[in-house]
């Protein structure tokens, strides 16, 4: 069975419902998930599953990543993720110029340490209404497809 980590970050609550439905679509394909909060993970962590899944949101002009994910982020550095696939979603506002600039840079930071695109990031507009449901679950989809492609 094909495990999966989703370690997220949540303000408002918004990117903590996207994960929710990211976990249950996951559990739906037959796959074990653990969803566990930025500040309870290690970046060693993704080294015991399949697949490497990022929540976070974007807040502000700047589109700094969230503090709480900071140091998660940095440690990513120390580890390698070649034959892991990954795959990230957030939240955010399309008041911001940045929209969800946190979901790209987690994503060029999971390949940029060996890890396979399995899924089109997904970005959602504050909190999830039922085409963000749709696009998170064939979000969870292909990552399950790309993991079993990569297995054969």
């Amino acid at each position: 069975m094909a495990k999966a980590l989703i370690v997220f970050a949540s303000l408002t609550g918004n990117t903590e419902e996207c994960a929710e439905i990211v976990k249950e679509a996951l559990e739906n394909l037959g796959v074990d998930v653990e969803m566990v909060e930025s500040m309870q993970a290690e970046p060693e962590d993704f080294l015991e599953v399949d697949m490497c899944i990022i929540g976070t949101y974007t807040y502000g002009n700047d589109a700094n990543l969230p503090d709480e994910f900071v140091d998660f982020y940095e440690e990513l550095n120390e580890i390698d993720l070649t034959g892991k696939v990954y795959g990230a979603f957030g939240s955010g506002d399309h008041f911001y110029d940045k929209f969800c600039q946190s979901v790209d840079d987690f994503a060029d930071k999971l390949a940029s340490i060996g890890a396979v695109k399995g899924a089109e990031s997904v970005k959602v507009d504050l909190d999830a209404n039922e085409e963000d449901r749709l696009n998170l679950e064939a979000f969870a989809k292909a990552l399950v497809d790309k993991t079993a492609a990569l297995s054969q």
